[in-house]
């Protein structure tokens, strides 16, 4: 710092300018500050290069918006396979629902009912009150398609039924909801249901093995395709949250033998206007099932899906007959339960 209490120094010291230590230190500004402002005269008045006498760009047009799509379903965030709707009307919690079982012709039945202009269905499961719960029920309702006024929001997921939390949660939803549940001889349900199993899983142990414990031992209960049709038990559970008047209960067997009478009843429940009538069925015998003679969109017949009557696989007399025993006791309750008498023994 011996430098600066020199300037300062002479200062001080009374020396006039242009005298002393501090002017041999200035002397040498004045020829540079002369040359720099030459300099910036120069660059002042030189003509400016080409690229910098050019206007400057005007800036690109924004690219054209593209075309607006016609509505369409669009896929629903984290439902892979379920589709959410747009169009017209809105999108409401469910009325109805069918709930079960399993095999015992839930298929059919929306199939069916979606031939009236006054029911809209969701196509896909949701498993919503009983795998998806905790997405929430604005997604739920997001699923729904889309209805006017008048117009019954439907889905049909069959686990339902013999899924412990679903009745609280479908309460909770509302306890209005109208309960549809498709009943069949669980004997030949549980057939169905191996026989399905089967054909995804060649390898799969034979059903007697699976029913049963240690040969003709007792019955597996644990055995989801023999645990299903315990109706009886599961609609124990159910009447804890829903009075009996909430419930239709629909015969697979009827459904198949007289299709026309069973979707009667139904849309009597649905407070619907019979529209569904024995026009839109026949019977083909190569499935041994009831097709459409109009379905849903299209001018041609439809029947359902291959595997819809897909043969079931022989399984021992003996073993049916244990079965039918085993069941009995369940069917009649289930009968004086629902007041329905099904014929299943």
């Amino acid at each position: 710092m011996a430098g600066s209490s020199g300037l300062g120094g002479g200062a001080r010291g009374g020396q006039g300018p242009g005298t002393g230590p501090g002017a041999a230190l200035r002397a040498p500004r004045a020829p540079l500050l002369l040359a720099a402002l030459l300099l910036g005269a120069y660059s002042l008045c030189a003509p400016l290069p080409a690229a910098a006498r050019r206007p400057p760009r005007a800036p690109a047009p924004a690219p054209a918006p593209a075309p607006a799509e016609p509505p369409r379903a669009a896929r629903s965030p984290g439902a892979p396979g379920l589709q959410v709707a747009r169009g017209p009307g809105r999108r409401r919690f469910p009325q109805a629902l069918i709930v079960g079982v399993k095999k015992g012709g839930t298929r059919a039945l929306l199939e069916f009912l979606r031939l009236h202009p006054d029911v809209r269905a969701l196509g896909s499961e949701p498993h919503f009150f009983d795998r998806c719960y905790e997405r929430g029920l604005a997604w739920y309702r997001n699923l729904m398609p889309r209805t006017l006024d008048g117009q019954i929001t439907m889905e049909k997921t069959p686990s339902y039924f013999v899924t412990r939390e679903a009745p609280g949660r479908i309460h909770g939803m509302s306890p209005d909801t109208k309960l549809i549940v498709v009943v069949r001889n669980p004997v030949t349900r549980a057939i169905s249901d191996y026989a399905q199993t089967l054909s995804k899983t060649p390898g799969l142990p034979s059903f007697r093995a699976l029913a049963f414990r240690h040969g003709l031992g007792a019955v597996d209960t644990a055995w989801s395709a023999v645990r299903i049709g315990l109706y009886a038990q599961h609609l124990e559970h159910w009447l804890r949250y829903f009075p009996l008047s909430r419930f239709l209960f629909v015969s697979g067997e009827r459904l198949v033998s007289q299709p026309a009478a069973e979707l009667g009843r139904v849309q009597d429940f649905l407070g619907l206007r019979r529209v569904v009538t024995d026009k839109h069925f026949y019977f083909n015998a190569t499935k041994g099932f009831p097709c459409l003679r109009k379905a849903q969109g299209s001018r041609r017949p439809r029947c359902l899906g291959g595997s819809k009557g897909r043969p079931h696989p022989r399984v021992p007399e003996a073993v049916v007959r244990r079965l039918r025993d085993f069941y009995r006791p369940f069917n009649r309750k289930f009968y004086q339960m629902t007041g329905q008498d099904f014929g299943w023994d």
